[in-house]
């Protein structure tokens, strides 16, 4: 037999899916995250799912692996030092940024400092025009000099390579970068025009040194992760997914970690994509909440929504352009800092306020007993009879319901003089109105309408508050997939390999022919390729999309236009202009037919075959038996709706069979969540043993 294993790394807990290739055997695990170094909560996390499922490690043929772990080093401010080589009267790009405030009335503002400081940056005598004319040829002297003050004077650790307009003219970089390995092989080396090969300078910079400032800490993680993995007898190979939702070998993902900043959450939209083909639903709403955030994503016909350019690091929390902006392709999401480990507190308005702060992995929320005293969600999701004390992680951790009564008391109840349940009631509807204003405006600021589609939830947390944000947005359906709790996981194991690359060109459409047109796009589909094919992907397996940021003459924006996937380039140029008008009219409402465009920029994406993953797998679990066998128990729970506690019927999830039918209030517990039912909600168990619940009239 040939296993998968993928494996997401959380800000509470790491989650496993053990994958059977054939059978459709599923096995899954989640155990805390082990902070201080991840890699330890991943390899006891393996070696307790095979023990546990008498799996031998040495047929587990590949481990697919997510994390957040780029994205905190950013945030913590725990990466490399770091110089940089700039074109020379440039040095201060990074400190003025954009200049543009994000809040035109904070008198206070504030921006992320630089991951380079001033005096790391040395200027290099040389300049490349827009168009990629050399007006000063590259000063090696002045590289070799800076170079030594940076590495024998200042010990940086890596080295971001960032000169103007080089994605016109990559020369100066790839001359400036050739120097370097040469005279310091052991310094890591970014440079932007491998980072990111687009015009706008700013974004450019920031992405490369975001990438030279993680990329010593993500090498040293993989190797005690693949030191770890061979010490266990693995002998498979070990991928990484990115931010855009494919996976990459462990040599790409050293080359580019900045590639993997949203790498767990990615997964999870990528899962509910499958979902919603296997049940014939191409647009829907994913929400994800697990222990420290949630994330929401848009799907819209079958496929997730992606964009190009992220913010790492804000300085307020959801305020854009307060953060360091990143430009790679990324699924679209909209961060919300709502988690089972977000805190609670009493703000200056005498108001309950919930988050961003986390309780994370330690101390964790206070029913964790792990010497946390502040008043968590999942301290107050207990209080409300949601979770269960002794069935929690399938009664691996037990709860502690005192401690949490105690720290909602003291925090929330006993200042605003309310009866526990309020209080806990509180904490659990700000978090319910958070995630669904953020849906609103993330849904709104794209033009989707969700109102007819359907919700995919996951996380650990996602089940026990999805009815209720469904409710306040007016989705009718709700899907809870077998497995929600780990379910970022399942999508790892759905990623393709994939890479794409971009890089900026201002031609104007009707200065080509199909074949100049295909031609500025061959040598990036021939590098986009080369990386799947060292991975050992075949050729004739490989898909190939192709994607142009088009304008108007005069604009400063760009609007992008995805080529027919079934026709070749030479094809695609004929349809840019019809699909571009498209576009625009979809934007603005009108468009302007006559008027020349412009293309920008030029993407491609090289997928692999799409792993064969199918969403209606069997669980291993002693399953069966029907809606009565199912019946755990009962156990009083708070509804808003019915005054107060009501008395429900709790089903264990893992013995419910397909056509069985249950009528809110009910709670349905499986190993890592519990999905919450309101009055007169009713779900049923489809074919793919999904349960899919309608809102109550």
């Amino acid at each position: 037999m040939s296993y998968r294993i993928g494996v997401d790394i959380g800000g509470t807990f790491t989650d496993f899916a053990l994958f059977e290739e054939g059978g459709g055997r599923l096995a899954l695990h989640k155990q805390l995250t082990t902070p201080a170094d991840p890699s330890r909560a991943v390899l006891a996390g393996i070696v307790s799912l095979l023990a546990r499922q008498n799996v031998p490690i040495a047929d587990v043929r590949d481990v697919v692996h997510g994390t957040t772990l780029v994205t905190n080093s950013v945030i913590e401010r725990k990466g490399a030092k770091t110089g940089m080589l700039v074109t020379a009267g440039f040095r201060d790009i990074l400190d003025m940024r954009m200049e543009q405030r994000y809040d035109l009335f904070d008198l206070r503002l504030v921006f992320p400092d630089p991951l380079v400081p001033r005096r790391l940056r040395r200027e290099v005598p040389e300049r490349v025009h827009y168009d990629g004319r050399v007006e000063t040829p590259l000063d090696e002297a002045a590289v070799s000099r800076g170079l030594k003050e940076l590495v024998e004077g200042e010990r940086i650790e890596a080295l971001a390579i960032c000169f103007l307009h080089s994605y016109a003219n990559p020369a100066h970089e790839r001359s400036a970068k050739a120097m370097v390995e040469a005279a310091y092989p052991d310094l890591y080396v970014s440079a932007s025009v491998d980072v990111f090969s687009n015009l706008r300078e700013f974004e450019r910079w920031t992405t490369t040194t975001v990438n030279a400032f993680t990329q010593p800490m993500f090498d040293r993680y993989l190797a005690r992760l693949e030191q770890g993995l061979a010490a266990l007898g693995f002998s498979g190979q070990l991928y990484i997914m990115t931010s855009s939702g494919g996976v990459v070998t462990t040599e790409t993902a050293r080359r580019f970690p900045v590639r993997a900043l949203e790498s767990g959450p990615a997964a999870g939209v990528l899962m509910s994509t499958v979902h919603g083909r296997t049940l014939g639903l191409p647009d829907l709403l994913s929400f994800d909440m697990g222990g420290t955030t949630a994330k929401g994503a848009l799907v819209r016909k079958s496929a997730p929504m992606k964009k190009y350019t992220m913010e790492v690091a804000r300085v307020h929390e959801f305020k854009r352009g307060s953060g360091l902006p990143c430009r790679l392709p990324v699924i679209d999401m909209i961060e919300i800092g709502a988690g089972g480990g977000s805190l609670a507190q009493v703000d200056a308005r005498n108001l309950i306020a919930v988050g961003p702060r986390s309780a994370g992995a330690v101390p964790g929320p206070a029913c964790y007993a792990q010497g946390g005293e502040l008043a968590a969600l999942t301290d107050a999701n207990l209080v409300l009879g949601y979770l269960d004390a002794g069935s929690f992680l399938g009664g691996e951790m037990r709860l502690d319901l005192p401690a949490a009564e105690h720290a909602i008391g003291r925090a929330i109840a006993k200042p605003l003089k309310l009866e526990l349940a309020r209080a806990a009631w509180g904490i659990h509807e700000v978090i319910n109105e958070d995630v669904a204003r953020a849906f609103r405006i993330h849904a709104s600021e794209r033009g989707f309408d969700y109102r007819t589609c359907s919700m995919v939830t996951f996380g650990g947390s996602g089940p026990v508050h999805a009815m209720a944000v469904a409710r306040k947005l007016k989705i009718p359906r709700v899907i809870f997939p077998l497995g929600a709790g780990v379910m970022s996981a399942l999508g790892l194991l759905a990623s393709p390999l994939a890479f794409e690359l971009s890089l900026s060109r201002r031609v104007f459409v009707a200065e080509l022919d199909a074949a100049r047109f295909a031609a500025m796009l061959q040598p990036l589909v021939e590098e986009a390729t080369g990386f799947l094919v060292r991975a050992g992907v075949k050729p004739a397996e490989l898909r190939i999309q192709r994607r142009l940021d088009v304008r108007y003459e005069g604009q400063g924006y760009e609007l992008e236009v995805e080529l027919p996937a079934d026709g070749s380039a030479e094809s695609g140029f004929h349809a840019v202009p019809k699909l571009f008008a498209a576009a625009y009219e979809t934007a603005y409402g009108h468009n302007f037919l006559d008027e020349p465009l412009e293309i920008v920029t030029w993407k491609v994406e090289a997928v692999g075959p799409e792993p064969n993953l199918k969403a209606d797998f069997s669980l291993v679990v002693a399953g069966g038996g029907g809606l009565e066998a199912a019946l755990k128990g009962r156990r009083k729970a708070y509804f808003e709706a019915a005054g107060g506690y009501v008395d429900c019927p709790v089903y264990d999830r893992y013995r419910l069979r397909p056509g069985d039918s249950i009528v809110g209030p009910a709670l349905v517990e499986e190993r890592e969540s519990t999905a919450v039912l309101g009055p007169g909600d009713r779900a049923s168990v489809d074919s793919h043993y999904n349960l899919v619940a309608e809102l109550a009239g």
